[in-house]
């Protein structure tokens, strides 16, 4: 019996034996499995550890075959996030899609692998690699978001979920940053209304955003050059009174004091408008 199993082992590593025979070809290099090797999950996956510093492509061949041979084998986990670890650290675009599939096939395969949360985490990695500066497209961060997201979701009691919880903060913080920068762009094209909008998205959206007081000077400016006094008035006020400090809270009170004198001006012209008639 189990020289029979031995024999079935040595079939099933044949396609594996034809591949690396002509990378040692290509690279005279001489690549020798012996059975005892073939019939082992730890050797195979020690050599694919061994290799994986030195020839990559090499030591994933050996890795999957751990995983066709030994499926239900916890060197077939260990495996399977080897190769998803070697494709993401390679880093480019391509390399970044096959690790997320491979990480997306393990939580299929191992949904209950301690490594799954782990696994789940990388996955919005490959995303937020990827993620480029506000004012560029931001479809990155927002697929890193919704990943990030579903590591709280799924594993919320694991390590990972402290981790994915931080870069959450990141991802929003560069959404709102992006949004801002669009928003701000609209106030300096007189586009004020079209800019009230993106402004109020940003602060009901992401209440956390650092630069608030840039999204609640922008609302007022609106309002004042739309020459809505009341409603631009809490906006300043807002900036004046909690971010004394920033920037902003210069022109806000500028902005605020010209507001009540133009507020005061329509009420005396109204008052002798009412007088006349």
């Amino acid at each position: 019996m189990k020289k029979h199993a031995k024999m079935n082992t040595l079939a099933a590593l044949l396609p594996l034996l034809i591949m690396l025979g002509l990378a040692a070809g290509c690279h005279k290099k001489t690549v020798e499995i012996t059975p005892d090797l073939a019939s082992s999950d730890e050797a195979l996956y020690r050599m694919g550890e061994a290799e994986m510093k030195k020839d990559t492509e090499k030591a994933i061949l050996y890795l999957r075959q751990i995983m066709d041979s030994f499926p239900k084998s916890f060197y077939a986990q260990r495996a399977k996030i080897l190769i998803a670890d070697a494709y993401f650290r390679k880093g480019d675009e391509s390399n970044m899609i096959l690790a997320a599939a491979e990480y997306r096939e393990f939580i299929r395969t191992y949904p209950y692998s301690p490594s799954a949360a782990y696994s789940q985490y990388q996955i919005a990695m490959t995303f937020y690699k990827k993620i480029l500066k506000p004012g560029r497209d931001q479809s990155k961060t927002t697929q890193a978001l919704a990943e990030f997201k579903k590591v709280i979701t799924d594993f919320p009691a694991s390590d990972q979920a402290k981790e994915a919880q931080e870069k959450i903060k990141d991802c929003e913080e560069r959404l709102a940053a992006h949004s801002a920068e669009i928003a701000i762009g609209y106030n300096k094209r007189r586009a004020y209304r079209a800019s009230i909008s993106r402004l109020s998205e940003i602060m009901t959206s992401y209440p956390d955003y650092s630069r608030l007081d840039e999204i609640y000077y922008y609302l007022g400016d609106c309002h004042f050059m739309m020459r809505q006094y009341d409603q631009a008035v809490p906006f300043f006020t807002k900036v004046i009174t909690d971010y004394p400090s920033r920037p902003l809270a210069k022109p806000a009170t500028q902005r605020l004091a010209e507001t009540e004198k133009l507020k005061a001006a329509a009420k005396d012209n109204k008052d002798k408008k009412d007088k006349k008639s």
